[in-house]
């Protein structure tokens, strides 16, 4: 059983991965990391999803351009760490989702035209921390639809730390509050 860990995280010291770092530790399994700020995935552009779309119709889901798509439909769980950003998150996860959703691999449809999820996790932890305090997150809301609609992953569980901006507040003890979270996931 091995975790996959995206890491959106592209600061040095990044509260959110000091997070993720906990629930990895705390999870007590192997990790494949991939590290999105250190990987060159470009945005579909029409060369780009035009390869992609040739590749799908001959069948040739093994090429490289997937394999990224096939490390997640075959984790067991998943651990996604992405500061919020602009209410949502980096630009860098949204890209790497694009790799991913790949027909075929981590969804298919039935000849019903029915989504059939294809992914073998049953948990996705979304760590996140946000400099204020927001009552929307857009970013995990799209992550946890994209979860239940096209992956099967029915458990979706949201970490984070909030206010870690905002002049005066204890940021280690909010950061501890949240390892604390963590701590009773297990």
């Amino acid at each position: 059983m091995t975790i996959l860990y995206i890491n959106a995280c592209v600061r040095e010291n990044s509260r959110t991965e000091i997070l993720a770092q906990h629930l990895i530790k705390k999870l007590q399994k192997p990790v494949q990391q991939i590290n999105l700020g250190q990987i060159a995935l470009l945005p579909f552009n029409l060369e780009l999803l035009q390869k992609r779309n040739a590749l799908i119709k001959a069948g040739a889901l093994d090429d490289p351009m997937f394999s990224y798509a096939h490390q997640f439909a075959n984790a067991s769980e998943i651990v996604i760490a992405a500061p919020m950003w602009d209410l949502s998150f980096p630009a860098l996860l949204k890209t790497f989702i694009e790799h991913i959703n790949v027909g075929g691999i981590v969804f298919k449809y039935s000849g019903e035209g029915k989504i059939v999820p294809l992914c073998k996790a049953k948990t996705l932890y979304y760590v996140t921390t946000m400099g204020g305090h927001h009552q929307t997150d857009f970013g995990f809301g799209y992550i946890k639809a994209l979860c239940h609609t096209l992956y099967g992953i029915k458990d979706v569980r949201l970490i984070k730390a909030e206010g870690l901006n905002i002049i005066g507040n204890d940021v280690p003890a909010i950061l501890e509050e949240a390892k604390a979270q963590i701590n009773t996931m297990f």
